[in-house]
């Protein structure tokens, strides 16, 4: 539609900026009074009906143009990131376990639970097959404002808007043109990050077009590069590093260590002579531990029955037996800590007035990314420690490169096999993804019967279209084949399939070189071995929608206004992995094809109903009833309801309520995905040893292991690590919630440029798609008798568990409470300038999760886990952000800080030598004369602090028409509070990478 007052509809938008629905009303009053005749009406995120007024029920925080500029930020994720609603979720500080992406996940529920819109409209989901949205797929130069509606609109917005909205308003009606140039890096050098960007638009009564081009290139931080992420655990040496080392680790089938390692003694090894031995000594304090190490002896971990496996310290040092710490290899170091990527964007918009009242709009945009994830090398892990496929790979006897003999001198295979391949530089993970966004049709409003109507009618079209290329990895085929029998022919190592018969050449095999040090795996080795992986990813959304407002009939508070619409939404997805990964012959995880799609209807209807206006008591009382029905393919229709209210008393205090049903339906990746495979520790109940506890189970629970195939007595579990399998559900049906949220927001009249509003909120939800670790499964069949548990896996003769299925089940709960508070003040300007604040606060007063499987929250679920911290999931009370803005003339300042308040962790159970004991802020040591007294019990604690950190930024208006900006993020160059069980790092990826980043922004316009 045709706007006519853009003074009007500008002091809309600044009272939108200045923090939530409601705040600045002084302001827009202002403007209304003065342009009362000729009112425009605006959509509001959160509800479909136009209206002149910006308050609604729902509270709603806002950022615009100069907010984004001045955090110095090249990814719209991040900024979004640092909203205070923001929980844990993916980002460019995800090294292993991350793809490129940033996302949101408002009240920490998840990413996926959080919508993202477009001007108003659904974004394409991520490349996680529909789960959530990339936001760096959004061009942050076409950026105009960010709102975060912190409420759940379903009943608006259709599935996914649980936890709240996220509406990105990208820039329109532009007139001129416009550069900037970014360019900062970090102050020790590395880090880089660089932006241009150029916008031209033009405009008139009857037509408007912009088109917008941008670049960004970030480039990575190194773990080694940083105190804290320069070893696997900080201030621990190396103590945490892996097993499986450039130099190697071997073992020939049964040892010592797996006869003895059922006593319960701890087994010693002397590092000179090789004897083992669980015969203890003690000290005069009665420590096993000191005394043995006084003699020489080396504690062994039984767990992993180190002896009998050995290694060398290079290729012509003699083999030797594998001692922990000494042989361990810090992986860390070469490890991204930041993630690099490239983005590449154009977009634009153009609207024609075909009539008075009737207009026709297009918009679209396009964004590469290019991004990386870089780890150590490739483990290789082999033989009878590796299960699987992998577990039937040895290094034949008659490998050309394996000299092992037995104590009569004949050739043996090595059936255990570790060596990290460094000569491969790394395994490399690549993304290019192509995302393409399209919206367009008609918009208009007319008159009838002396009321106003609003219409817009159009589509909305999402692709994501991925290639993935991973560098470094193994295949398990040629593996087989070069440590089988090989011979010298020719003077070359040659693969044969019979030992010692040269007319049994295998062609263009190349024999693999495992057991010498670093550097005897030659380049024809890894040619031949290794594979570069190709992956597709590939997703679409495509949507019809139809949308009226308008008023109906005069109430004694107003018009009656009222939206109603309809939406027609299909998405399909699909992931096609590598053949070999496909097949599962690599030493990675393999993972079959996923693909799938679904197709919804719906229509919603909703009504603003002002009932009382200018009366005593009630300067204002309007009530909003919502509903939404949506019609899914694959699971079935869902109704969903919402009702609210704001109530103003008096002219400077807004009372707001609501409460609303929401869902979200299960994404493509849920419901279809192919299996998958990870090796994740599992203690088997039915297993004596890896922690394995069948002699504390009942008689009945021991029967239902000798159901399984168990032999009386258990058995030994022989691996830590069990294979299990992911996969979809395509029966899953969708979650479901409720919201309630009540507050208000109070702009006294007698101090002009101030206004607070303080929001209280609760969501609850049920029938949560929870996917179950392979330990949750196993227990509940055995100790809990679930059938339906039992029937995800199955044993082989021996009892191992050979094959479990993990797939998503509405079975979960969860429930979240707390509070937000935005506070502004812009003081009356003096000789000095104009000095405005912002203060926004998030409280989260509980998250409680059913953590039993059983669908309630109850107190056997572990309570509320606020102030708690676990593996990349943090639990924050408070997060708070300060934004503080000085003008004067051609100079302005910003000061900004964004607390994060102090959590919890429990410690790593250990032994004190590995620093535990002195590092973890609260440590419990055990107290048993038959344990280790220095070994941290259960119960022990570490804080992790607060945080704050400042950022500033300084700016100079140029005479020709030019600003310049300098600023620095963590200027206080505030290190991130460690972490004992975060899973890299020390430190949570939530939290800002050490060093003061420094950073220059030039904006010209022409």
């Amino acid at each position: 539609m045709t706007f006519k007052t853009n003074k009007l509809r500008d002091a809309i938008s600044f009272a939108l900026v200045v923090g939530t629905a409601g705040t600045g009303v002084a302001f827009a009053q202002e403007a209304q009074q003065e342009e009362a005749t000729t009112l425009d009406r605006i959509e509001v995120t959160g509800s479909r009906i136009k209206r002149a007024e910006v308050e609604t029920s729902q509270p709603i925080f806002t950022l615009d143009r100069a907010d984004i500029q001045a955090q110095g930020l090249t990814s719209v994720g991040d900024v979004i990131q640092n909203i205070t609603a923001n929980g844990s979720t993916l980002n460019s500080t995800f090294n292993n376990g991350g793809n490129g992406e940033t996302r949101v996940s408002l009240r920490n529920l998840g990413s996926n639970r959080t919508l993202v819109l477009v001007n108003g409209r659904r974004w394409v989901g991520g490349t996680g097959l529909g789960g959530a949205v990339d936001l760096n797929t959004i061009p942050t130069a076409a950026v105009e404002r960010i709102e975060v509606l912190k409420d759940g609109a379903s009943v608006i917005y259709g599935s996914d808007a649980i936890s709240g909205v996220v509406n990105v308003i990208l820039r329109n009606d532009y007139q001129g043109a416009e550069a900037n140039a970014y360019f900062g890096q970090f102050d020790k050098g590395d880090g880089t990050k660089q932006s241009y960007d150029l916008t031209i638009g033009t405009s008139d009564e009857r037509f408007s077009a912009m088109f917008g081009a941008a670049y960004v290139k970030e480039e990575p931080v190194m773990a080694g590069d940083r105190e804290i992420s320069a070893v696997p655990t900080y201030k621990t040496g190396n103590a945490f590093g892996s097993s499986t080392t450039p130099n190697g680790r071997f073992g020939f089938g049964d040892t010592a260590c797996q006869r003895q390692n059922n006593t319960g003694q701890l087994l010693w090894v002397n590092p000179t002579t090789g004897a083992l031995t669980t015969t203890p000594q003690f000290d005069a304090d009665g420590n096993e531990l000191k005394a043995m190490v006084a003699a020489g002896n080396q504690r062994i971990d039984t767990t992993n029955c180190q002896p009998g496996t050995y290694t060398r310290n290079s290729a012509t040092d003699p083999y030797r037996l594998f001692a922990i710490p000494a042989d361990i290899y810090n992986f860390a170091p070469d490890n991204y800590l930041l993630t690099p990527q490239e983005r590449k964007s154009v977009f634009g918009r153009a609207t024609l007035n075909i009539t008075d009242n009737t207009s026709a709009f297009i918009q679209a945009s396009y964004n590469n990314r290019r991004s990386e994830q870089l780890l150590a090398a490739m483990p290789i892990v082999l033989g009878t420690i590796a299960g699987g496929q992998a577990g039937t790979i040895k290094i034949d006897k008659d490998n050309y490169y394996n000299n092992f003999t037995d104590a009569d001198g004949n050739q043996v295979d090595v059936t255990r096999i570790q060596r990290r391949a460094v000569e491969t530089g790394g395994r490399s993970f690549n993304q290019n993804v192509d995302t393409f966004g399209f919206s367009g049709g008609l918009e208009g409003s007319f008159e009838f019967a002396d009321r106003f109507f609003s219409w817009d009618a159009g589509m909305v079209y999402g692709r994501n279209d991925q290639n993935d290329t991973t560098y470094g990895l193994f295949n398990l085929l040629a593996l087989r084949q070069s440590l089988g029998p090989s011979m010298l022919i020719d003077g070359k190592p040659q693969c044969v399939t019979v030992a010692g018969d040269a007319s049994t050449v295998i062609d263009g095999c190349v024999p693999m070189n495992l057991l010498g040090g670093v550097g005897t795996i030659t380049p024809e080795m890894i040619a031949f071995n290794s594979f570069t992986a190709h992956d597709e990813f590939g997703y679409k959304m495509k949507q019809y929608f139809a949308n009226i407002s308008g008023e109906i009939v005069e109430l004694p508070g107003g018009m009656l206004g009222f939206a109603a619409g309809v939406e027609r939404r299909t998405e399909n997805g699909y992931d096609s992995p590598d053949a070999l990964i496909n097949s599962g012959n690599t030493t990675g995880n393999a993972r079959t094809a996923t693909a799938g799609a679904y197709s919804v209807e719906e229509a919603y209807l909703e009504f603003a109903i002002p009932l009382l206006r200018d009366l005593p008591g009630a300067k204002e009382l309007e009530f909003s009833v919502a509903g939404r029905y949506s019609d899914y393919s694959n699971f079935g229709d869902t109704t969903n309801a919402k009702f609210g209210f704001k109530w103003r008393p008096f002219e400077d205090l807004l009372v707001r309520g609501n409460w609303s049903e929401g869902f979200r339906a299960p994404s493509i990746n849920e419901l279809y995905q192919g299996v998958s495979d990870s090796y994740p520790p599992i203690a088997d109940p039915c297993s004596t040893t890896f922690g394995g506890g069948y002699n504390g189970l009942t008689a009945e629970q021991k029967a239902r292991c000798h159901a399984e195939g168990v032999p009386v007595g258990g058995y030994d579990q022989g691996n830590g690590q069990i294979r299990i399998s992911v996969g979809g559900n395509p029966n899953l049906m969708p979650e479901k919630s409720e919201t309630s949220t009540f507050g208000f927001v109070y702009s006294p009249s007698y101090l002009e440029g101030f206004d607070v509003s303080l929001d209280w909120w609760k969501i609850e939800l049920t029938d949560i798609i929870t996917t179950f670790s392979g330990q949750f499964i196993v227990d509940d069949c055995i100790e809990n008798g679930n059938a339906q548990a039992c029937s995800l896996y199955t044993r082989d003769s021996s009892g191992q568990i050979t094959d479990l299925l993990a797939s998503g089940l509405n079975l979960g709960a969860a429930r979240v409470e707390g509070y937000d508070m935005t506070v502004n003040y812009r003081l009356p300007e003096q000789s000095w300038g104009k000095l405005s604040f912002t203060w926004d606060t998030t409280y989260m007063a509980e998250y409680s999760q059913d953590n039993d499987g059983d669908g309630d929250i109850d107190e056997d679920d572990g309570g509320s886990v606020v102030g708690e911290y676990f593996d990349r999931n943090n639990n924050w009370r408070i997060r708070s952000n300060l934004m503080t803005r000085w003008e004067k003339g051609d100079f302005g300042a910003t000061w900004s800080a964004r607390y994060y308040s102090r959590q919890e962790e429990e410690c790593p159970f250990g032994y004190n030598d590995y620093g535990f004991g002195q590092l973890c802020s609260d440590p419990v040591f055990t107290a048993s004369t038959t344990d280790d007294p220095n070994k941290l019990a259960a119960g022990s604690m570490n804080h992790i602090g607060g945080v704050t950190y400042h950022d500033v930024t300084a700016y100079w208006k140029a005479p020709w028409n030019a600003r310049i900006t300098l600023g620095v993020n963590n200027i206080g160059d505030k290190d991130p509070p460690v972490s004992f069980t975060t899973f890299a790092n020390s430190f949570d990826p939530q939290y800002e990478v050490p060093g003061r980043f420094v950073y220059l922004q030039y904006n010209q316009k022409f």
